[in-house]
């Protein structure tokens, strides 16, 4: 169904825009960085919070995608144009609930999730965490714009438009926290405008008569029942997961903060590097959601198996080389935050056994699973997720940071063992062939 040069097509600007995603939370910490380590710790805090709330409403946007591709997939595309529309309405609404609630309780969430932080921390954690909130209903449009724009097999769009919010939100730095000390706040501002942005561009390209999938009117967004129940039907499941897998790592954050403020501003440096090596597997996951997608409703399953295979292989060739180098240049890498000299050797030692674990073992544990999902087995993916998730990542984050007295590093060891558990599951599930035939036939007459 796909060429290998409709894949390169789909994949290469994925690359690209995962690649700017990171850049911009990257750009945030070193631009930050350099207001003290109390800042850019506020900031990593609240970030935890916020990739929460993002992956909740990127799962109901993955939830539209692959209804809309397995709509594609059996060639009718008024009903993959009413599921985008569904979709839109749905994450608005959600978005904008989950924001008003932010905004005006965020000092008691800090508050009671990072208790025990310093006053500075949570100083600057309270300004960042209201003006971010703010933004929270024009990224959700945005991941669920360029979530249909990669059902159709066009990623060139969201490419495009993350390019701009880069250059938005770097600028924006540039100016609020330089040019006026707005220290964390600028950091925010910065983050709102570069979303605002990038959701009304989106909105405006998805308005296209021209589009296979496309929104002809947004004054007119009626609630479909039936086809908001085949959302959900995938977004629930996955939205679970990602936010059971979010708040594992918010409570380890938590523990991370009883170590220090130097182990927090460690922990926040590492998990910016830590997103690059990630990011092929990433986009490529993101395209096996189209590819896979679309092969599930034309229901060819064997092809749909070889693809899966195919670009979890291909993932594996991009992170490897690129954990090589992150691993090479560790330490200038790192050089370039203003850490301690106690929060440097922490980073660098995480970030060294990041690289080692990164290139063997993520790609089977989140880039493959995509293709399970796009089958429409994502209560299997859930399930396995979640349990992995408290039982290595939490449970082995005390016994091996606080119990075995390792800190913040022990933190990662147990995020390695709950990537190796996941792997074992996932490619049983695989290739056993249990996932296959699960389409929403009944949904998806009912919504007809």
């Amino acid at each position: 169904m796909f060429s290998k040069k409709d894949l390169q097509q789909l994949i290469v600007p994925l690359i690209i825009e995962q690649f700017l995603s990171i850049t911009i939370g990257m750009a945030d910490t070193v631009m930050v960085s350099v207001c003290g380590e109390a800042t850019v710790s506020g900031v990593s805090l609240v970030d935890a919070i916020n990739i929460l709330l993002i992956n909740i409403f990127s799962a109901l946007a993955t939830g539209g995608a692959i209804v809309s591709s397995q709509y594609s997939g059996r060639e009718e595309p008024h009903q993959a144009c009413e599921a985008a529309k569904q979709l839109i309405l749905s994450v608005f609404v959600l978005s904008t609930a989950i924001g008003a609630l932010f905004v005006f309780g965020g000092p008691q969430i800090l508050g009671f999730i990072y208790h025990d932080v310093e006053s500075a921390v949570m100083q600057n954690a309270e300004i960042y965490f209201f003006l971010t909130a703010l933004s929270y209903p024009f990224i959700a449009l945005y991941n669920a714009g360029a979530a249909l724009f990669r059902a159709m097999g066009n990623s060139r769009i969201s490419m495009v438009i993350s390019i701009v919010m880069n250059c938005i939100n770097v600028g924006g730095n540039a100016l609020f926290i330089f040019g006026f000390d707005m220290g964390a706040a600028g950091a925010a501002l910065a983050t709102l405008i570069s979303r605002i942005v990038g959701a009304i561009f989106i909105l405006i390209l998805l308005h296209r008569s021209n589009n296979v999938i496309h929104i002809d009117s947004y004054l007119h967004l009626n609630f479909h029942p039936g086809m908001i129940k085949n959302i959900l039907a995938i977004g629930i499941p996955n939205g679970l997961e990602n936010g059971m897998f979010q708040l594992g790592k918010i409570i380890v954050q938590g523990m991370i903060a009883s170590y220090g403020t130097a182990a927090i501003a460690a922990n926040a440096v590492c998990n910016s590097i830590a997103g690059f090596p990630i990011i092929p597997g990433t986009a490529i996951g993101l395209a096996m959601i189209t590819v896979v997608g679309q092969c599930v409703g034309a229901r060819q399953y064997d092809q749909a198996k070889s693809y899966i295979y195919r670009l979890t292989g291909l993932a594996y060739v991009f992170m490897l080389v690129l954990n090589i180098l992150i691993a090479v240049f560790c330490r200038p890498i790192i050089g370039c935050f203003s850490l301690s000299q106690e929060a440097a050797q922490t980073a660098e030692q995480m970030m060294l056994w990041h690289s080692l674990f990164c290139a063997i073992f993520w790609p089977a544990a989140f880039t493959m699973p995509n293709g399970l999902r796009a089958a429409n087995d994502v209560r299997f993916t859930m399930i396995v997720s979640v349990v992995s998730m408290w039982l290595c990542r939490i449970c082995l984050s005390y016994v091996f940071g606080t119990m075995m007295g390792l800190g913040a590093l022990g933190t990662w060891f147990a995020m390695f063992a709950d990537w190796i558990f996941r792997i074992f599951f996932f490619a049983y599930r695989l290739h056993s062939n249990k996932w296959q035939h699960r389409e929403l036939e009944n949904k998806l007459a009912a919504a007809d």
